[in-house]
């Protein structure tokens, strides 16, 4: 007898229908075709025992499963609920009448039970676009799923429960989830809050900069002056993620597997601050089976690289790309998967290897020759691509011990959702610019327009400072957020002070 079940395989963010046939005759030998992995061909032990320690068992015959399209291949462990069922229909044992209705997935325990699996997201999504009726899972993902409306999605502890929902001994209720509630519920709780910072007004000013323009930004200061600290609490000023971008998060977190268990949708935006050894694989995604990197799970959030110059320079070189395009493309001889990476990085270094900037009461000082060497690890064109450089100092004593609350990230979010409305005004006709930091050379020209004043003022600091050239454009796009800040149409002088101190790298002799 031959029987068809169905599952998913995800390339990318993406999902493609896996149809699983089981053809059950005469004979004792077992096989498995389609291109399936590893984890795929050891299914069999699984199912048996599951099948055994369930009161159902393996048939004694003749069995093969092609898992079609047999020219992609099949990877992982979350086969196993698919081929089992098809086993099951194909020998008698359960009606397999409405097996071809649902998309069924999950890894099987020897006992009976499922473990979670990858995916769950963007398997549902593809399962509604093809009209399928349902979506079996394990229950630990059925949250994620139940997301997508119009798909009943039923969320299961072990197959008993599949089995009996088959063979109409018993009932599962599907999973229902009113997204929208959901989502405004739980999005304006910031795990951080820049009340808790003492002091740095004026590195809370420059963050908030850059949040409202999008801008890239990188802090150099002594260790314990608070760069980390400010940093985690970026997301919490920058606008709430609406809910296509939260689908959007969401999806790319499942594809890795990184979503909690039960969760149903991310409602803040990413922080991730991978460590300093990490690889340029792990960072920009990739691998021999394809995964999103950490610039991919900060998409639509922060991305926080701490000491920057501890990170491997071909690790930091491949950002550049990223960093421009917003997407990652991942090449293989067989297929090419896009994995979306449009994120803010936030960046922070000491500025020298003992951590300390000419600090005469400091007993590790660092040479100008061992300073300059140190700060040269990060190239010309990755500070190319930040726009802001913010210079982080100790916060003094008095600072400290202030019982006065500091400005909550509510208050600073507030006027950061101002300016980005300014700017989706702006932009509304162009389709890949959305704030200023994505402007590029020709927009630029026509949008920052500057007086004569401004022109001057400029120059001069361009001459007086020694700034690179390179320096122009960034000071253009973060005088143009200082202006929107403050609601105003042009770019005054003032916006183009504050900007030009923002420059503090791209000075000659910086280091003394």
């Amino acid at each position: 007898m031959l029987v068809k079940t169905y599952g998913s395989a995800v390339y990318g963010v993406n999902a493609t229908t896996i149809t699983v046939e089981v053809s059950i005759d005469r004979g004792i030998k077992f096989f498995l075709v389609g291109l399936p992995d590893n984890a795929v061909k050891e299914s069999q032990q699984r199912i048996e025992s599951a099948l055994s320690q369930t009161g159902y068992k393996w048939p004694g015959k003749k069995i093969v499963i092609n898992m079609a399209p047999a020219d992609i291949r099949k990877e992982g462990s979350s086969y196993d609920l698919t081929i089992a069922m098809g086993i099951l229909g194909a020998s008698g044992q359960i009606n397999a009448d409405k097996l071809s209705e649902y998309i069924i997935m999950g890894e099987l325990s020897l006992d009976g039970g499922l473990q979670p699996i990858k995916g769950a997201l963007p398997i549902a999504i593809q399962a509604r676009t093809e009209g399928f009726k349902g979506f079996i899972l394990p229950k630990a993902n059925a949250k994620e799923a139940a997301i997508v409306d119009d798909l009943d999605v039923y969320g299961v502890d072990n197959i008993k429960e599949v089995i009996d929902f088959f063979n109409e001994e018993s009932t599962i209720e599907p999973l229902k989830i009113d997204t929208r509630k959901e989502f405004f519920e739980n999005i304006q709780n910031p795990e951080f809050d820049f009340a808790d910072v003492k002091g740095q007004e004026n590195i809370k000013r420059a963050l908030e900069i850059a949040a409202a323009g999008g801008h890239n930004a990188i802090m150099v200061g002594p260790p314990g002056a608070g760069k980390t600290m400010l940093a985690k609490r970026i997301p919490s000023i920058l606008p709430p993620l609406t809910l296509h971008e939260a689908l959007e998060t969401t999806k790319i977190h499942s594809v890795a597997g990184k979503l909690q268990a039960n969760t149903s949708l991310m409602t803040s935006r990413p922080f991730r601050s991978p460590h300093h050894t990490i690889s340029d694989v792990a960072l920009v995604g990739g691998g021999t089976f394809p995964q999103p990197g950490e610039i991919s799970m900060a998409h639509n959030g922060v991305l926080f690289l701490d000491e920057l110059p501890e990170f491997k320079r071909t690790v930091l070189e491949v950002m550049r790309q990223p960093l421009e395009d917003r997407v990652v493309t991942i090449s293989r001889a067989r297929f090419t998967v896009d994995y979306p990476a449009s994120f803010m990085l936030i960046a922070s270094m000491n500025p020298s290897p003992s951590g300390y900037f000419n600090d005469p009461d400091s007993p590790n000082t660092s040479s100008p020759a061992e300073m300059q060497r140190y700060l040269s690890k990060i190239s010309g064109p990755l500070l190319d691509r930040i726009d802001l450089h913010i210079e982080v100092t100790p916060v003094p004593f008095e600072k400290l011990s202030e019982e006065r609350k500091a400005e909550s990230s509510n208050e600073i979010r507030q006027r950061v959702m101002e300016a980005r409305n300014i700017q989706t005004e702006r932009f509304k006709e162009h389709e890949n610019v959305h704030y200023n930091a994505q402007m590029g050379a020709k927009l630029l020209r026509k949008i920052c327009v500057i007086d004569a004043e401004g022109q001057a003022l400029l120059k001069t600091a361009m001459e007086k400072l020694n700034l690179s050239a390179r320096a122009y454009d960034r000071i253009l796009k973060v005088a143009r957020t200082v202006a929107d800040l403050e609601n105003s149409e042009k770019i005054e002088s003032n916006h183009l002070a504050e900007a030009i101190q923002y420059r503090s790298l791209d000075r000659e002799g910086w280091i003394g």
